[in-house]
């Protein structure tokens, strides 16, 4: 595993005597990823914040760290312009002006390659490659072109603009060309992902359905990018083990009592970035303040606001601003012994950020445009006695799940000063109710659990429990109310467990049965979907009647009829016997290979061989047939390459046993990469089920055939429950008559 941002998870210091050395500085996504990369042999790939030095890579704590050089020029051109003087206000709504300037673009493409370049040389074979925010955009697409046999993940921190907004940037294709290098792509919310997707279809025309994108190369191949939220966390555990510390809590004692041991304390805690909405909140303090409806004796405001970006012209005029107003306020309204605002412009550890959240009463978020703002969950996490109240933007990522805040809109000064108002005199009674609910929020999704969900998504290898999910049962029982259900299924691997010889598969006995109870049950249709050609999933399945069947992925179909025809011209005949020399030539020089006929294509096998030796004779296929004869349809499965005459996929064939049937919902399973086609054709009232481990655009996950006998026969259940529902309820209304007139 490989993880490429713009700095290291270390720091370079300069001790007192002159000696030089590294520093550890473990942030939520350190803290995170540490432990899978120890396991995986990882290496992190960044900045040393050293401009114009190079530094050799070193091991730190079990890491392979790899430092990447950048010149003064490149800082300042690179990160302090492109990356933060063009694309975060940019992607921030444009709350300050972005600065477009070609070299600092030049500057950008540079060192996205020169990181690009670092991950393509350290990566192991097949390794894992996740790249990390907005200033590294550019990198999967550089990376994937370097090294095709990466997995690469990136994950954006910051918003993702409306496309309004993002239309705006002179190099737009180009940076969502940069990031559709990339197999998955994380968001902080479910609207950045929208903004995004929306901007491929404007810019590029690539078909986007649900959180899939259909990315077409070069050469007319499609990739499937995923394209979704995972919404970030934190150490929850690691902030209350310190919240709970004597030292700590005596601490925050401490501090309330040099402020002078106000009723309240609020906090405000950023850093000094015009997107914190600091102004918002000194703003609307000031006039509750002029008001008399919250007195300085009363009520003390901590604004820690951490140095940032202080070489940028926009932050200084900023900074500038920000400490006029607080010289303001305080000379207005602070007494002997009471300071209106505890103003701090510097960083704290973090023990002493606890000790902070841990003294305030109420915590004010207002950001006017955020991707997650990590301090409300943080603040959320220390308050372990379930007091305190959370004022939070709803501009803020954080808004999605920490719902029982005080959810504002900054702009709103009048409402934002109600919030104030409402958070410092909240009973007792109330603050815990709504703590408590923030609290099992947090606890629900820790940085542990984004980073997961995040590279279990990315890899498809997490190991797939026994059983039935609950969210799963959940959605059989919602789907089983759909007016017109379509029930489509795959069969090898997925009502059949996968065997040597395909002639000799069979579906579970308790598979059967529940596609036999899915059958009789009214307004409900059946469908086995499979990459075979039809006589062979005739012979293997042996089909109930009334099943529709598909074969050789979706070109051929038996929709309610007696036959199956295919006609295929004399030159498609002549081609796929010319195909069929090839393969056979390479399957008799691997032992265990075998070529399988079908009607409009034909599949080489190669389950029997090692992975490498498959994987080598796949490749060897894909050349030779493509030089042969250009222009066939090729897809890769698990542990076989397939070449069709005529195109067609597993999607197409849901698209034609929907519109047959009528369907108003789809539930589709299937185990093997074809069946992706099939999952990115369902719509929002569908569902998908992926059998086994394996990346995919489903929704839902099961260990093997086993589990899915069982979630038909629970859908069968859930069915038959509906329907006999339905049955009672147009009963009654037919013995109840209304009259009327």
């Amino acid at each position: 595993m490989v993880v490429v941002s713009n700095r290291l998870p270390v720091d370079h210091v300069v001790n007192a005597d002159g000696s030089a050395g590294w520093k550890s500085s473990p942030g939520g996504l350190v803290t995170a990823l540490e432990p899978v990369m120890r396991a995986a042999e990882g290496a992190w790939i960044g900045w040393a914040g050293v401009a114009d030095t190079e530094f050799e890579p070193f091991e730190n704590d079990g890491i392979e760290i790899i430092p990447v050089p950048l010149s003064a020029s490149e800082v300042e051109q690179y990160y302090e312009g492109f990356s933060n003087d063009t694309l975060w206000p940019l992607y921030h709504d444009v709350i300050a002006p972005p600065q477009y300037h070609r070299e600092w673009w030049e500057a950008y493409v540079l060192v996205n390659r020169r990181f690009a370049e670092a991950a393509a040389r350290y990566a192991a074979n097949e390794a894992v490659v996740w790249v990390q925010d907005y200033q590294l955009q550019l990198v999967p697409e550089m990376l994937r072109e370097l090294r095709p046999d990466l997995v690469i993940g990136f994950f954006d921190h910051i918003p993702f603009p409306p496309y309004g907004i993002f239309s705006q940037l002179p190099w737009r294709k180009q940076i969502l060309k940069g990031l559709l290098g990339a197999d998955v792509i994380g968001f902080q919310r479910v609207a950045d992902a929208g903004n995004f997707t929306r901007a491929v279809r404007r810019l590029y025309g690539f078909t986007t359905r649900g959180n899939v994108v259909e990315v077409i190369g070069d050469d007319g191949d499609v990739r499937h990018v995923v394209a979704r939220t995972f919404p970030i966390s934190i150490d929850v555990d690691g902030y209350e083990e310190i919240a709970a510390r004597p030292e700590v809590q005596e601490r925050a004692r401490q501090i309330r009592h040099d402020l002078g041991d106000p009723k309240v304390v609020m906090l405000g805690v950023d850093r000094l970035d015009y997107t914190k909405g600091i102004g918002h909140r000194l703003k609307a303090y000031g006039e509750l303040l002029a008001e008399g409806r919250l007195q300085v004796e009363d009520v003390t405001l901590v604004q820690v606001a951490s140095p940032s970006r202080e070489r940028v012209a926009t932050y200084m005029a900023l900074r500038d601003e920000i400490e006029l107003q607080v010289g303001r306020l305080n000379g207005e309204y602070s007494t002997i012994s009471h300071s209106a605002i505890a103003y701090l412009h510097h960083g704290y550890p973090r023990e002493e950020m606890v000790a902070l959240y841990l003294a305030a009463d109420v915590m004010l978020v207002t950001a006017l445009r955020d991707g997650m703002n990590l301090v409300a969950k943080e603040y959320v996490a220390c308050r372990r006695d379930n007091s305190g109240v959370m004022v939070l933007s709803e501009f803020a990522g954080a808004s999605d799940e920490l719902r029982q805040a005080i959810i504002v809109n900054p702009h709103d000064i009048a409402g934002l000063k109600d919030a104030i108002v409402a958070a410092v005199e909240m009973p007792k009674r109330e603050q815990a109710k709504r703590m408590r609910a923030l609290r099992k929020s947090v606890h629900g999704n820790t940085v542990n659990d984004w980073s997961k969900s995040f590279l279990d998504t990315l890899t498809g290898r997490a190991a797939v429990p026994r059983g039935i999910p609950e969210t799963l049962v959940n959605a059989l029982r919602e789907l089983a109310s759909a007016d017109q259900l379509l029930v489509a299924l795959d069969f090898d691997g997925t009502l059949a467990p996968h065997v040597d010889q395909p002639e000799e598969a069979r579906a579970l006995d308790s598979a059967r049965e529940a596609v036999l109870r899915l059958i009789r049950l009214a307004d409900t249709r059946v469908a086995f979907v499979s990459g075979r050609a039809l006589v062979s999933l005739q012979q293997v399945a042996d089909p109930p009647e009334d099943v529709l069947l598909t074969g050789s992925h979706g070109v051929e179909l038996k929709l309610d009829q007696p036959d199956v025809t295919l006609d295929l011209l004399a030159s498609e005949i002549d081609r796929l016997e010319h195909v069929t020399a090839i393969l056979e030539r390479i399957a008799g020089s691997a032992e265990g290979a075998w070529v399988e006929r079908k009607p409009a294509g034909l599949a080489l096998h190669t389950r029997l061989l090692s992975p490498a030796a498959g994987q080598s004779l796949q490749r060897s296929a894909r050349t030779r047939v493509r030089a042969a004869e250009p222009g066939l349809t090729v897809r890769e499965g698990k542990n076989v390459i397939e070449f069709a005459l005529r195109p067609g996929n597993k999607g197409d064939a849901i698209a034609k046993l929907r519109e047959h049937t009528d369907a108003t919902s789809v539930f589709y399973a299937g185990d093997d990469v074809t069946d992706e086609d099939a999952f990115v054709a369902l719509g929002a009232d569908d569902l998908g089920m992926k059998i086994g481990q394996g990346r995919t655009a489903a929704g839902h996950r099961v260990r093997g055939p086993e589990e899915v006998a069982e979630a038909l026969a629970l859908l069968a259940d859930f069915r038959a429950g509906f329907l006999e529902a339905q049955k009672r309820e147009r009963a009654n209304t037919g013995a109840h008559p209304v009259i009327t007139g």
